[in-house]
Parts: structure tokens; C-alpha cells; sequence
């Protein structure tokens, strides 16, 4: 005769993530996809790139994200430049703006590239 198992006790939920956390995966998106050179054979390579095309539907939300930084960055450059003619702040926003639309290129490439390839 079997011993029953003696109920645990429920666990706690996990704490609120950070602030610092949050607004990391607010922006950034490489926590949603699975690096396939670290799989150890074709079925795991197979398994993550498959992950990955399933979790590019959400590429669009970082990019319409990062459009809105890119927009907000060139808005406050232009204000700067042209209103308080302060050009080194103005330079520095300007400069965002230009990163967070290469970041945006690349998003669109990685997008276009897991959703329409073919596996070879």
C-alpha cells in the first residue's frame, strides 16, 4: 500500500518585476526569441527557429515602439535647435533619433526574414 503524498503548501507568487526589467522588455525584444546556434541538433535548431518565426508577429508592436521614440527624439531636436538654440542638446537628440531608426531597419530585416524565408 502506496503512502499518499503530503500536500505542499502553495507557493508564493513571484515579487513585481523591476522597473528597470520592465521597461528593458518594453523596449527590447531579444527576450522573446531563442538563440539556434546553441542548439545541440537539427531538432532543437528546427524547434528554436520555429519559436522564433512564431514570436516575429510581435515585432511590429517594438517597432511601432521604437517609431514612437524615434518621432519624440527628432521632435525634442528640433525644439532644441530651432526654439532654444542649444545645439549640442539638439545634436543629442538628433543622434537618437538616427540610432533608434537604424534599430528600426533592423527590426523591419529581422521581421521580413523570419516571417516570409523558407527553411532550406
Amino acid at each position: 500500500m502506496a503512502i499518499p503524498p503530503e500536500p505542499r503548501e502553495p507557493q508564493a507568487l513571484p515579487a513585481e518585476a523591476p522597473f528597470g526589467q520592465t521597461l528593458y522588455r518594453f523596449l527590447f525584444f531579444d527576450w522573446l526569441f531563442r538563440d539556434v546556434s546553441a542548439a545541440r541538433d537539427l531538432y532543437e535548431r528546427h524547434a528554436a527557429h520555429e519559436h522564433n518565426r512564431r514570436m516575429s508577429r510581435y515585432l511590429p508592436v517594438y517597432m511601432r515602439r521604437w517609431s514612437v521614440l524615434a518621432g519624440f527624439d527628432f521632435a525634442l531636436g528640433f525644439l532644441f535647435e530651432r526654439v532654444l538654440s542649444a545645439t549640442l542638446l539638439s545634436a543629442l537628440f538628433f543622434t537618437g533619433s538616427c540610432v533608434t531608426l537604424t534599430g528600426i531597419v533592423v527590426m523591419t530585416v529581422t521581421w521580413l526574414f523570419l516571417s516570409y524565408a523558407k527553411l532550406s
